[in-house]
């Protein structure tokens, strides 16, 4: 059955001109002629017998359909030329596409690629941002770097480490202080972490202690912001040491306090069922759980 598609120039056209509302920046920017965009304007216009931009003697602007449209119509577009790309750029290499949360894949594991390219350097690792577990039938990864307890129904899970986030401030919330008591840490902002909406109420409780307002605060989806967000005295954070290396080498962030949170939570590499035997994803899990179990055994624990 013939799918019910505009042409590929014609949707072409019509995000470069959505994009500038403007029929002459669009034909500009594609090397067309003016007539030729206003022609596929028209064409697509008529094909879904809807009118997406306003004419005026002083240009054209989007109509409500219209602006709805050049949002679905870009993101496809911008898919396509991903795809497109990442075929281009494969040149008979083995491509791991590996989603990992953001913090973990920057301060962690982009430091240590280098070496895994050392060693397999016929493989290639690409790596998007994603914050939450997502059903990989639904998307191009070969893997994935999370943090949860390793249930991801259909996939093979590999243990990698542990967290124990810390209290973490600026040298400035101390006050000259060696470090605060959880009584007074609990008088402090307390930035919270979106994926971690019950980390304050674990660590206080583990302390003892029960604090009405211990899911308050400012809150950063990211490790990352919690770290800039703290080092700019906004408040205190629970931030695994080992993902502020740098921030505490360079005293930007000190302890506050020397109580780690401990949970039976971890970084796990999961691997769908149907990738478990590429023999890219074989190599590439075995050196980074060894990676991670050499960094265990010797990185400094509070």
């Amino acid at each position: 059955m013939r799918r019910k598609i505009p042409s590929t120039t014609a949707l072409v056209c019509f995000e470069a001109s959505a994009r500038h509302e403007s029929f002459t920046k669009a034909a500009q920017e594609l090397a067309l002629t003016q007539g030729a965009v206003c022609r596929q304007i028209a064409s697509l216009e008529s094909f879904l017998n809807v009118e997406l931009f306003r004419r005026s003697r002083r240009g054209v602007r989007l109509t409500d359909a219209g602006l709805a449209y050049s949002r679905q119509v870009s993101a496809q577009l911008d898919a396509v030329e991903r795809d497109t790309l990442s075929i281009m750029g494969q040149s008979g290499a083995d491509v791991i596409e590996l989603a990992v949360v953001p913090t973990f894949g920057t301060q962690w594991l982009l430091p240590r690629l280098k070496h895994f390219a050392q060693r397999a350097p016929q493989v290639r690792v690409n790596l998007t941002n994603r914050t939450r577990p997502f059903l990989f039938a639904d998307t191009a990864f070969d893997a994935a770097i999370y943090f949860g307890d390793g249930d991801w129904p259909g996939t093979q899970a590999h243990r990698l480490m542990g967290e124990s986030p810390a209290p973490v401030c600026s040298p400035a919330l101390l006050a000259g202080r060696t470090a605060l008591s959880a009584e007074q840490i609990a008088r402090l902002p307390l930035l919270q972490q979106t994926t971690r909406p019950h980390v304050w109420r674990q660590w206080f409780n583990a302390q003892g202690l029960q604090v009405p307002h211990d899911m308050t605060g400012p809150r950063y989806e990211l490790f990352s912001m919690l770290a800039k967000a703290a080092s700019h005295d906004m408040g205190i954070a629970l931030i695994p040491p080992f993902l502020i290396a740098q921030e505490l080498a360079r005293g930007e962030l000190v302890i506050a306090h020397p109580q780690a949170l401990h949970s039976d939570k971890a970084y796990y590499l999961m691997i769908p069922q149907r990738k478990v035997e590429s023999e890219a994803l074989k190599g590439f899990s075995q050196w980074l759980v060894e990676c991670a179990n050499a960094y265990s055994s010797t990185a400094w624990q509070i």
